[in-house]
């Protein structure tokens, strides 16, 4: 079927059909749906050539992403780009993606945009006053934000989850049970998600006139053997913690082998909770001891950056600009009563 046939089905003008199929703001929402619908039902898909010269988009959108093993040599960046790529390509746009050496991200970002093979950027693992923003804020090209940067507080697009709180009352839940010295085996220094989660700690802590001590504290890639090497570094300690928050579940995988290494039970001599990122292959209620976790979706997130990017490319999107999802606390078995 070709755009004159679907516009006769519809009893539309081929301009209507071709400006709801582009997303033209013009056309009313019933319309768009309407002819949307029928694409889908038919099979028609517009030729991508005359897509472009039509409406001046690529149909892509781009990510400079990191060339460090810290940040995506591990199962959540995939899982993340999952969702992305599901919502991508229920909306017909591609992927960019340029690996850079840490420090050449901005160079390149003006690249990608100066070459037009891009529509929309999105910009994730920020830093700490991460200058993508402020660079991102000078170029003429929608942009979004997975995550956010401490430190800036200026008015930018972003989707992120509550890390801080989620980590405070991860502590909260490990303080009621009694637990007093507690550890953290955290993703990657330096890294905004990985600060708030410590300031969450931190505050949970202090609360109660605590605090998280260096030694108690690891900051690494989020790897099954960093897990194991961090865990069982703290049971080696004089005094080791007798609970453990791990940044993600991947580690708290490496992590409780080394509690079974060490000859302890999980839930009665160590308790740990694990960041949960609902990995399909990695369930932690499928654990031999299922793991108490706070709960927040990678690929739902991809989902919804994928939705608000292109929303963004085609002058669609109406909801906030800041979004800020909250975690939820799932207890189970792996935290129980601090040991005597």
């Amino acid at each position: 079927m070709n755009l004159k046939q679907l516009a006769e089905l519809l009893g539309l003008s081929q301009t209507t059909v071709s400006r709801a199929l582009n997303g033209y703001p013009e056309v009313n929402r019933a319309t768009r749906e309407r002819v949307l619908k029928a694409a889908e039902e038919t099979g028609y898909r517009p030729n991508a050539a005359a897509q472009r010269l039509a409406t001046g988009r690529a149909g892509s959108i781009g990510l400079v992403m990191p060339a460090a093993p810290d940040y995506y040599a591990d199962i959540h960046f995939a899982e993340f780009l999952s969702g992305l790529g599901e919502e991508a390509a229920r909306r017909d746009f591609h992927f960019v993606l340029m690996p850079k050496k840490p420090g050449e991200e901005e160079e390149a970002l003006r690249g990608l945009v100066a070459s037009g093979s891009v529509d929309g950027i999105y910009l994730a693992y920020m830093q700490a006053n991460d200058p993508r923003i402020t660079l991102m804020q000078s170029l003429r090209i929608p942009y979004l934000v997975h995550g956010r940067s401490i430190g800036i507080e200026g008015d930018y697009p972003y989707l992120d989850v509550d890390n801080e709180a989620a980590f405070r009352d991860a502590t909260n839940l490990l303080l009621e049970l009694g637990h007093r010295r507690i550890g953290l085996l955290n993703g990657p220094g330096g890294v905004d998600f990985t600060i708030r989660r410590k300031a969450g700690v931190e505050a949970a802590l202090a609360a109660k006139g605590l605090a998280l001590e260096a030694e108690q504290m690891r900051h690494t890639a989020m790897t099954d053997e960093f897990g194991f090497r961090g865990m069982k570094e703290l049971l080696e300690q004089p005094s080791p913690p007798t609970a453990v928050l791990c940044a993600s579940t991947v580690l708290a995988l490496g992590a409780i082998r080394a509690v079974n290494q060490a000859g302890l039970r999980l839930g009665r001599d160590v308790s740990l909770i694990a960041h949960d990122d609902v990995l399909p292959l990695l369930k932690p209620e499928d654990f031999s001891v299922p793991l108490t976790t706070t709960r927040s979706s990678l690929r739902a997130a991809g989902v919804r950056i994928g939705q608000r990017l292109i929303d963004r490319i085609k002058g669609l999107e109406t909801g906030p600009e800041q979004e800020l999802w909250k975690a939820e606390l799932i207890v189970r078995n792996s935290t129980g009563a601090a040991p005597r």
